[in-house]
């Protein structure tokens, strides 16, 4: 199984809040019915939580500025995935996703990339 992952960061005009709200309640029924339409296995939205621990997380690590949450999109194979982003359905679905993105997400400080699980620990 292949993920790709997007590590995400709100735009600064809109608070918490209103970003988590647009996430999840727009954006979700838009990606689910593109990613669903071009074989995606299985699409997925963490959100972070809005608590103190976050920043003492950081602060005992020393890392950067805290996301505001990840989305994953889990694909068969890599193939599958670069069958689907290049057909005509897949441009078209990307170019959706980008445009609604857009509204909520600062892309220049957010990150995409592809990953493959390894579990340490359970199933």
């Amino acid at each position: 199984m292949i993920k790709l992952v997007f590590v995400i960061r709100k735009r600064d005009d809109l608070s918490a809040k209103e970003f988590h709200r647009y996430w999840i309640e727009e954006h979700a029924p838009l990606a689910g019915r593109l990613l669903e339409g071009i074989g995606a296995r299985r699409y997925v939205q963490t959100h972070t939580l809005d608590t103190d621990l976050n920043a003492a997380l950081a602060d005992a690590r020393g890392t950067g500025e805290i996301f505001d949450g990840l989305a994953e999109v889990w694909w068969d194979s890599l193939a599958a995935l670069a069958a689907a982003a290049t057909s005509e359905a897949g441009l078209r679905a990307g170019a959706t996703l980008v445009e609604d993105e857009a509204r909520f997400i600062d892309h220049a400080r957010s990150s995409i990339f592809l990953t493959e699980e390894h579990v340490v620990v359970g199933e």
